[in-house]
């Protein structure tokens, strides 16, 4: 009877126990609110001032705290740590800002961000610079890359697409006007078109032209097909939809001069303004190119095709250089994208600041993406392992970079997104003529019920 008693008593918190178990794995969100962020909150009051002296963040206190202490307590004067602000919770981990000691400087905390994850027993811990003498520390509970769930408040506008999730559970926002141009790369199943589905679907509400060049017969890029405005599905298309881009950038440019008064015989390369600086009325729309698998353009088998080749690539180079100020944006992706492809890729790629590196097959691939701007992020897109597709390492020209990771969305969603956003495209003329065909959607007719006659007399 006692035995019995015993485990009837046990049965409660070991099941407890087990559920919380359960509810971390299956459901870390859940866990974190109920669980998880009660007990971080205490462990870090109670252990702060000891940590930041263990982590070496304490400076030795001033006189006058010094005589204050003396005068008042006989305790042993201890050095500082720095001042803590409120702890502010949220859905993924927690924020506080520091006030750093004089001496103190933002990378002597990122230094000891491994050690505040341990003490305070978190995800990880992330540091930002607010403002002189003024850091953020940003701990996540859990891993948010896991299961993708973007925040809810995001700062969008022209331009501005949140398309991934960071490591630090805020959002990664591709903005078109801080870096014009993109080359996003990644082997065989690794997320590559999931990226393109979430960049696409964001763009389509926007007063965007997208166009596209997908070599692969368009398998990638035809479903969008009704929210684009030029579709090239092989490279012959895409040698002539190319000068066509090269003409309305030299078109766009002499609106520019037209406008600001300046001399027609004036080179592209001396204009260093913009068509965001005429008035809205005589703004042209922006031109966004995404081109998927970028080695078909570089591939040859004859002479004929080398010559074609070199147009083509001096035409991407062209719009790279100087598309930025006439409003024409480049989205690139390929597997690859190195020297071995031919002349003028490296130029091209020299082009593209920003920089997307989903898994690949070798080192010397996310070198190609990543090397040149951040070589530190090359071992972090290495170590993506095949069982978290969309998972990335995107840098940039500053040498910073992080982990990101793309929202699940299924091909049919972006569909039905494109056609229903398919009459904000805005009206290009030189490029109707590579407007791809796009079927109506069949309507289904409900069946009429036939009432029958009233019976009369």
């Amino acid at each position: 009877m006692t035995d019995l008693v015993t485990l009837a008593e046990l049965s409660g918190p070991l099941a407890a126990i087990g559920g919380a178990a359960y509810a971390r794995h299956a459901h870390p969100a859940a866990y974190w609110s109920t669980v998880g962020l009660p007990v971080s909150v205490v462990r870090l009051m109670a252990s702060y001032s000891s940590t930041m002296d263990a982590c070496g963040l304490t400076v030795a206190p001033s006189r006058l705290r010094v005589l204050a202490v003396k005068a008042t307590t006989r305790r042993e004067v201890r050095p500082v740590p720095p001042r803590r602000g409120m702890i502010r919770p949220t859905t993924t981990g927690l924020r506080l800002r520091l006030r750093l000691a004089p001496g103190q400087e933002p990378a002597d905390v990122a230094a000891s961000a491994e050690r505040l994850r341990h003490a305070w027993g978190v995800h990880a811990v992330y540091v930002r610079d607010v403002k002189p003498g003024v850091v953020e520390l940003r701990l996540v509970g859990f891993d948010v890359l896991r299961k993708v769930r973007m925040p809810r408040r995001i700062d969008g506008g022209l331009l501005r697409v949140p398309v991934a999730l960071r490591q630090d559970a805020t959002a990664f926002v591709r903005d078109y006007r801080a870096v014009p141009h993109e080359l996003v790369l990644g082997a065989t199943l690794s997320g590559k078109s999931m990226f393109l589905r979430n960049l696409l679907t964001g763009l389509a509400a926007q007063p965007v032209v997208l166009v596209g060049i997908d070599c692969k017969r368009g398998v990638e890029l035809a479903p969008f097909a009704a929210r684009l405005s030029a579709l090239a599905t092989d490279p012959e298309q895409a040698a002539e939809l190319l000068p066509v881009l090269v003409k309305e950038m030299e078109d766009r440019y002499d609106l520019i001069k037209a406008r600001q008064g300046i001399a027609p015989g004036t080179p592209d390369e001396s204009i260093t303004s913009d068509i965001w600086g005429l008035p809205e009325s005589e703004r042209p729309a922006p031109i966004v190119l995404f081109i998927d698998e970028v080695a078909e353009l570089f591939l040859i088998a004859t002479r004929k095709e080398e010559e074609r080749r070199d147009e083509m690539v001096t035409q991407l180079i062209r719009l790279a250089q100087l598309g930025r100020a006439a409003g024409i944006y480049l989205e690139v992706c390929g597997q690859r994208f190195g020297a071995e492809l031919g002349k003028g890729a490296t130029m091209l790629r020299a082009q593209l600041s920003g920089r997307v590196c989903h898994r690949v097959n070798d080192e010397a691939s996310a070198k190609m993406a990543l090397g040149d701007i951040a070589p530190e992020a090359v071992g972090a897109a290495c170590a993506i392992a095949a069982e978290l597709p969309g998972l990335a390492v995107v840098g940039d020209t500053s040498g910073g970079w992080s982990r990101i990771r793309t929202p699940y969305m299924t091909l049919a969603d972006a569909a039905v997104t494109c056609r229903e956003t398919a009459h904000l495209a805005p009206d290009i003329p030189a490029l109707a003529p590579f407007r791809a065909y796009v079927p109506p959607v069949p309507v289904k007719v409900a069946e009429q019920v036939s009432t029958p006659r009233p019976v009369t007399d």
